[in-house]
């Protein structure tokens, strides 16, 4: 009997991968014959798992049911959906911080103590950081990705960074989380052309548009293409600069929502980064603590200039308490 109920659990295993499995496959992995994997998935569908037969060659695959069956994980699966849990106890996904410390208090409770001492190891000696980021309606997350799925239009109001309000429709394509945010990009089709929105600050409105053909990408590196979007265009400034240190050395220090880096050798990159502020453009880049060139915008590099001389005579001007 506990030779069959571990064969279950194996079997239940394999059909958990998410892949198709011919009778001979199973049986060869189980070690039993192809009659004895018939049988074994009939107990499984006794208990409640889906598992459908294929077309074709004989074959078996798990399907989605009406209630949730109990999932098998390996020790490093395991590990990191207590990870996941944990981070999304604090994420930025309002409403299901709940949720979360609930699924995880349900996962601790029957990780073996090895895997529990693992996880509590790593929650011990994390040290969290409060970020202010923005907090998003899951619901308006699961929208946006089935109409992404499903090449629905959407249509929703919209306020920009400096608080205007206005009606949209959009093709979506994708969600992407830059840490701090949810965006969504799609191709505007009032303004014809790529957008990228704030997840916070849009209201969906329903139903969604008319369905459509999918655009090709504005770019093959979506998440440069982001970085790109976030960091520089939305800004009246945008500046582009050398940095002589490495690309990796100086996005330590300039986040992907801030700037986007593109390696020109082993020592050196290009940093592209935007602001409304000339000033605030200069003082970020300089406070790097790397040495840079700067190349534009025009103003920009002037604005340089009067700096560098502020500074300079700063330094010269005898101080008024040195006597």
């Amino acid at each position: 009997m506990l030779e069959t109920s571990a064969r279950l659990l194996k079997l239940l295993s394999l059909l958990q991968t998410h892949r198709e499995w011919s009778g001979l496959e199973l049986a060869e992995r189980l070690g039993v014959t192809a009659r004895t994997v018939r049988r074994d998935v009939g107990r499984l569908r006794e208990l409640g798992y889906p598992v459908h037969a294929t077309a074709g060659t004989p074959g078996y695959r798990l399907g989605a049911g009406t209630d949730l069956p109990p999932l098998l994980l390996d020790d490093d699966e395991a590990v990191a959906v207590a990870v996941g849990l944990r981070t999304a106890a604090g994420g930025s996904v309002a409403g299901i911080e709940e949720t979360s410390a609930r699924a995880l208090a349900k996962l601790e409770r029957v990780l073996p103590s090895r895997l529990r001492q693992r996880v509590h190891a790593l929650q011990s000696m994390t040290v969290p950081m409060n970020r202010a980021g923005s907090a998003v309606d899951p619901a308006a997350l699961t929208a946006i990705a089935a109409a992404c799925r499903d090449h629905e239009t959407l249509r929703f109001d919209y306020r920009t960074h400096d608080g205007q309000d206005s009606a949209r429709a959009a093709e979506p394509y994708r969600l992407l989380h830059s840490g701090r945010h949810w965006y969504l990009l799609g191709w505007d089709t009032g303004r014809a052309g790529w957008r990228t929105y704030r997840v916070d600050r849009l209201r969906l409105r329903t139903p969604n548009g008319p369905r459509f053909v999918p655009r090709d990408p504005p770019d093959t590196d979506l998440a440069a293409y982001m970085s790109r979007s976030i960091s520089s265009a939305p800004y009246r400034y945008q500046g582009r600069f050398t940095m002589h240190a490495p690309a990796e050395v100086v996005a330590e220090r300039m986040p992907a929502t801030v700037g986007t880096i593109e390696p020109l050798d082993e020592r050196s990159c290009t940093l592209s980064t935007g602001s409304n502020d000339l000033d605030e453009l200069a003082m970020w880049v300089a406070l790097m603590d790397i040495d840079f060139d700067v190349h534009e915008p025009p103003e920009l590099v002037d604005r340089f200039g009067v700096l560098s001389a502020r500074l300079a005579r700063a330094v010269k001007t005898p101080s008024a308490f040195t006597k």
